[in-house]
Protein backbone atom coordinates (compact mmCIF):
# COMPACT_ATOMS: atom_id res chain seq x y z
CA UNK A 1 0.00 0.00 0.00
CA UNK A 2 2.75 2.49 0.94
CA UNK A 3 4.82 2.37 -2.27
CA UNK A 4 1.92 3.74 -4.32
CA UNK A 5 0.06 6.36 -2.30
CA UNK A 6 2.98 7.79 -0.31
CA UNK A 7 5.05 9.27 -3.18
CA UNK A 8 1.91 10.28 -5.08
CA UNK A 9 0.52 12.19 -2.12
CA UNK A 10 3.91 13.68 -1.22
CA UNK A 11 4.56 14.90 -4.75
CA UNK A 12 1.14 16.56 -4.88
CA UNK A 13 2.31 18.98 -2.22
CA UNK A 14 -1.18 19.63 -0.86
CA UNK A 15 -0.70 17.75 2.39
CA UNK A 16 2.01 17.96 5.02
CA UNK A 17 4.45 15.01 4.88
CA UNK A 18 3.63 13.96 8.44
CA UNK A 19 -0.08 13.74 7.58
CA UNK A 20 0.57 11.79 4.38
CA UNK A 21 2.87 9.27 5.99
CA UNK A 22 0.77 9.03 9.14
CA UNK A 23 -2.40 8.39 7.14
CA UNK A 24 -0.79 5.79 4.90
CA UNK A 25 0.85 4.06 7.87
CA UNK A 26 -2.45 3.96 9.75
CA UNK A 27 -4.17 2.42 6.74
CA UNK A 28 -1.32 -0.10 6.35
CA UNK A 29 -1.60 -1.03 10.02
CA UNK A 30 -5.34 -1.67 9.68
CA UNK A 31 -4.86 -3.77 6.53
CA UNK A 32 -1.96 -5.72 8.06
CA UNK A 33 -3.90 -6.37 11.25
CA UNK A 34 -6.93 -7.63 9.33
CA UNK A 35 -4.79 -9.80 7.05
CA UNK A 36 -2.88 -11.27 10.00
CA UNK A 37 -6.09 -12.04 11.84
CA UNK A 38 -7.49 -13.66 8.70
CA UNK A 39 -4.40 -15.85 8.31
CA UNK A 40 -4.46 -16.84 11.98
CA UNK A 41 -8.12 -17.84 11.76
CA UNK A 42 -7.76 -19.50 8.37
CA UNK A 43 -4.54 -21.51 8.73
CA UNK A 44 -3.71 -21.30 12.40
CA UNK A 45 -0.55 -20.29 14.24
CA UNK A 46 1.34 -23.58 13.95
CA UNK A 47 3.54 -22.51 11.03
CA UNK A 48 4.50 -19.09 12.40
CA UNK A 49 8.12 -18.52 13.41
CA UNK A 50 7.52 -16.30 16.44
CA UNK A 51 11.19 -15.25 16.61
CA UNK A 52 10.91 -13.68 13.14
CA UNK A 53 7.62 -12.03 14.03
CA UNK A 54 9.11 -10.53 17.19
CA UNK A 55 12.21 -9.35 15.29
CA UNK A 56 10.01 -7.54 12.76
CA UNK A 57 8.02 -5.98 15.59
CA UNK A 58 11.20 -4.82 17.35
CA UNK A 59 12.56 -3.35 14.11
CA UNK A 60 9.34 -1.41 13.60
CA UNK A 61 9.46 -0.08 17.14
CA UNK A 62 13.01 1.18 16.62
CA UNK A 63 12.39 2.61 13.12
CA UNK A 64 9.13 4.45 13.86
CA UNK A 65 10.53 7.25 16.05
CA UNK A 66 13.49 7.74 13.71
CA UNK A 67 11.14 8.04 10.73
CA UNK A 68 8.89 10.45 12.63
CA UNK A 69 11.86 12.69 13.42
CA UNK A 70 13.11 12.65 9.82
CA UNK A 71 9.65 13.54 8.53
CA UNK A 72 9.51 16.44 10.97
CA UNK A 73 12.79 18.01 9.81
CA UNK A 74 12.92 17.13 6.08
CA UNK A 75 11.29 19.36 3.45
CA UNK A 76 8.33 17.80 1.61
CA UNK A 77 9.80 18.14 -1.87
CA UNK A 78 12.92 16.22 -0.83
CA UNK A 79 10.87 13.53 0.91
CA UNK A 80 8.91 12.84 -2.26
CA UNK A 81 12.06 12.34 -4.30
CA UNK A 82 13.75 10.26 -1.59
CA UNK A 83 10.72 7.98 -1.18
CA UNK A 84 10.47 7.48 -4.94
CA UNK A 85 14.17 6.66 -5.19
CA UNK A 86 14.02 4.18 -2.32
CA UNK A 87 11.00 2.45 -3.84
CA UNK A 88 12.84 2.18 -7.16
CA UNK A 89 15.96 0.78 -5.49
CA UNK A 90 14.07 -1.75 -3.38
CA UNK A 91 12.03 -3.00 -6.35
CA UNK A 92 14.80 -2.99 -8.92
CA UNK A 93 15.50 -6.71 -8.41
CA UNK A 94 11.88 -7.56 -9.20
CA UNK A 95 11.87 -5.23 -12.19
CA UNK A 96 15.12 -6.67 -13.57
CA UNK A 97 13.83 -10.24 -13.07
CA UNK A 98 10.67 -9.38 -14.98
CA UNK A 99 12.74 -8.16 -17.92
CA UNK A 100 15.20 -11.07 -17.56
CA UNK A 101 18.21 -8.83 -16.96
CA UNK A 102 21.37 -10.84 -16.27
CA UNK A 103 22.93 -10.89 -12.80
CA UNK A 104 26.04 -9.09 -14.08
CA UNK A 105 23.98 -6.17 -15.41
CA UNK A 106 22.03 -5.65 -12.19
CA UNK A 107 24.81 -3.90 -10.26
CA UNK A 108 25.19 -1.15 -12.88
CA UNK A 109 21.40 -0.78 -12.82
CA UNK A 110 21.47 -0.34 -9.02
CA UNK A 111 24.27 2.22 -9.33
CA UNK A 112 22.40 4.08 -12.08
CA UNK A 113 19.24 4.20 -9.95
CA UNK A 114 21.23 5.42 -6.96
CA UNK A 115 22.97 8.08 -9.04
CA UNK A 116 19.66 9.12 -10.62
CA UNK A 117 18.08 9.48 -7.19
CA UNK A 118 21.02 11.56 -5.97
CA UNK A 119 20.77 13.86 -9.02
CA UNK A 120 17.01 14.24 -8.54
CA UNK A 121 17.53 15.06 -4.85
CA UNK A 122 20.09 17.72 -5.82
CA UNK A 123 17.74 19.26 -8.41
CA UNK A 124 14.83 19.25 -5.94
CA UNK A 125 17.02 20.89 -3.31
CA UNK A 126 18.15 23.62 -5.72
CA UNK A 127 14.56 24.28 -6.81
CA UNK A 128 13.50 24.50 -3.18
CA UNK A 129 16.24 27.05 -2.48
CA UNK A 130 15.14 29.15 -5.44
CA UNK A 131 11.59 29.36 -4.08
CA UNK A 132 12.69 30.92 -0.80
CA UNK A 133 13.52 34.62 -0.82
CA UNK A 134 16.57 35.58 1.25
CA UNK A 135 15.98 38.02 4.12
CA UNK A 136 18.61 40.41 2.74
CA UNK A 137 16.45 40.96 -0.37
CA UNK A 138 13.24 41.74 1.53
CA UNK A 139 14.68 43.98 4.27
CA UNK A 140 15.60 47.01 2.07
CA UNK A 141 12.23 46.79 0.33
CA UNK A 142 10.43 46.86 3.67
CA UNK A 143 12.49 49.84 4.85
CA UNK A 144 11.56 51.87 1.76
CA UNK A 145 7.86 51.06 2.25
CA UNK A 146 7.95 51.99 5.94
CA UNK A 147 9.79 55.30 5.31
Amino acid sequence: MGPGPTPALLSGGRLEPRKVIGSVDTAEFAVSGAASLGFLVGIGASGIHWGFALALLAGGLVAAPIAAYLIKIAPAHLLGVAVGGLILLTNLRTISSSFQVSESARMPAYLAALLGTAVCLYVARMRGKRRTVPASVTEPALESVNA
